[in-house]
């Protein structure tokens, strides 16, 4: 039989590479979508029309929680940091650090996984090219691993995967696995502002365009 996946899956570069990934190690996916009041909720449609054309089972789920608009990912009263490079790997956190939001995501994607039987979860993190976020390390997910192997009966009965495929990775090397895996590029998106084209100035922009500029392959999403 077939094993079973639940892939976190935003719509973005390296979520979209990871179901493909999963798909592609024979897995059996399931999407798991998360609307959490972003700014760039045109992330949850890119994510619903790529699930849609692989014809991947898609659940979402909406966080309803006040206290996130700490983030500016969240609060429309606050801007987006537009930064040099240097700086968004400099290890500070951002602004745009949501609190917890992938240990509320995984927590999610392990209560599905446990409710439908699946043997593992799927998730993007990076730990190369990211802006610092202490969610998107290799210590956090293993820990998140252990947790989930403790507090679910599908852990506790036969064991669990968490799997970060990414997470060594450059963004560089993401689009070069990307392109390997026929990840269609152009649907996804990265930046974090709403609108109808990525803005090419808040962090995930800029470092999605040194990934495509390093590999030598054209980004479908970015207009010429």
């Amino acid at each position: 039989m077939k094993k079973k996946a639940i892939v976190l899956f935003s719509g973005g570069l390296d979520s979209t590479t990871c179901l493909y990934w999963a798909l592609d190690r024979g897995y059996e996916c399931e999407a798991l979508t998360v609307a959490y009041g972003q700014k760039h909720d045109r992330e949850v449609r890119a994510a619903e029309t790529i699930a849609r054309r692989l014809g991947v089972k898609q659940h979402f789920v909406t966080l309803n929680l006040p206290w996130l608009v700490s983030s500016s990912l969240v609060d429309k009263n606050q801007q987006i940091p537009d930064q040099p490079l240097e700086q968004i790997e400099s290890g500070k956190i951002p602004s745009t650090y949501v609190p917890g939001r992938n240990l509320m995501f995984l927590s999610v994607a392990a209560s599905l996984m446990d409710a439908i039987h699946a043997d593992a979860v799927v998730a993007g993190p990076n730990a190369i090219d990211f802006s610092g976020y202490p969610d998107c390390t290799p210590a956090f997910f293993q820990a998140a691993a252990q947790a989930i192997n403790f507090g679910t009966e599908r852990g506790v009965t036969q064991g669990v995967e968490v799997l970060a495929p990414l997470m060594d990775l450059s963004k560089t090397d993401i689009v070069r696995l990307g392109v390997k895996l026929g990840v269609p590029f152009e649907l996804t998106w990265s930046c974090y502002n709403g609108g109808d084209k990525p803005c090419g100035h808040c962090d995930s922009c800029k470092l999605r365009a040194r990934g495509f500029a390093e590999a030598g392959v054209k980004d479908g999403s970015v207009e010429e």
